[in-house]
């Protein structure tokens, strides 16, 4: 089954302009920009057959090619990653199996949460879509909580029935819990990875759909599946102690940059 990985990525972010733009630090104190390091990420990942970049604008696109990448260049209209995934797919002419999202925010995204995704799609012929899941621990139910505290988004979470079929995504903490955790101790709540995995017809489909009333209020563009009847496989993934975070604020780069510190990761 043929997959190809799109990594879309838009100057104009509301919340961090420039934001693919961002250079972090690693390890060994080489700065990469968030882009690259998404594209490096994605170009680890096993059973993929191409990688590209798709933007609207031409500083990303500039700094793409400067780094080895394949650019698809995509309209301004694209309201979200997966609209841009549908087009860069369009124009690239079609014909993959599997479409995979990877949004550029998260280049500690582990090879084998992609990999485990497009093994999950292949088995569950029935589901145009799935994305990833993470069990937070303790410390990390703290941190989003510390993050909704102070007005940040610190990350999306995800319920999903006994199946595995999505429930509802939320820029808020669900479910709600009047326990508290230790810093290693599982929790209830579940870290939405910002990755998909497409069928193509289901991508295809997805730019005619209307936008609507809770992926406005969230901003979530996997809310326009079940706002639409669709159903959306959310498959729990391992950290196996790798460390991950996506970079939704400036607040995010240092913590990213201490991570990639401790992982060794260059």
């Amino acid at each position: 089954m043929s997959a190809l990985i799109v990594i879309p990525a838009r100057y104009a972010s509301t919340r961090y302009p420039g934001k693919p733009l961002v250079e972090l630090t690693g390890a060994t104190g080489e700065k990469q920009t968030l882009i690259e390091r998404s594209w490096r990420a994605a170009c680890a990942v096993d059973g993929v057959d191409r990688v590209v970049v798709a933007t609207d604008d031409d500083r990303i696109r500039s700094a793409a090619e400067g780094f080895g990448a394949e650019v698809v260049m995509t309209s301004e209209s694209c309201a979200n990653g997966t609209e841009r995934c549908a087009e860069a797919h369009a124009a690239l002419g079609g014909g993959y199996e599997v479409v995979v999202n990877l949004q550029g925010d998260a280049p500690l995204t582990p090879h084998w949460f992609i990999e485990d995704l497009v093994k999950a799609l292949r088995a569950a012929p029935g589901m145009g879509l799935a994305t990833p899941v993470l069990r937070c621990d303790g410390a990390t139910l703290n941190s989003l909580l510390a993050d909704r505290r102070a007005g940040r988004v610190g990350g999306t979470t995800a319920v999903f029935a006994a199946d595995h079929s999505a429930l509802y995504f939320s820029k808020e903490v669900l479910p709600f819990c009047a326990n508290a955790y230790k810093d290693g101790e599982n929790t209830p709540v579940f870290h939405h990875v910002g990755v998909y995995a497409y069928r193509p017809d289901a991508l295809a489909a997805y730019p005619d759909w209307q936008t609507g009333p809770l992926e406005t209020l969230e901003g979530l563009e996997q809310l326009r599946f079940l706002e639409n009847g669709r159903k959306v496989l959310c498959v729990e993934v391992t950290a196996r102690g790798r460390e991950f975070w996506e970079l939704n604020n400036p607040e995010d780069v240092p913590r990213i940059e201490e991570m990639m510190s401790r992982m060794g990761a260059a």
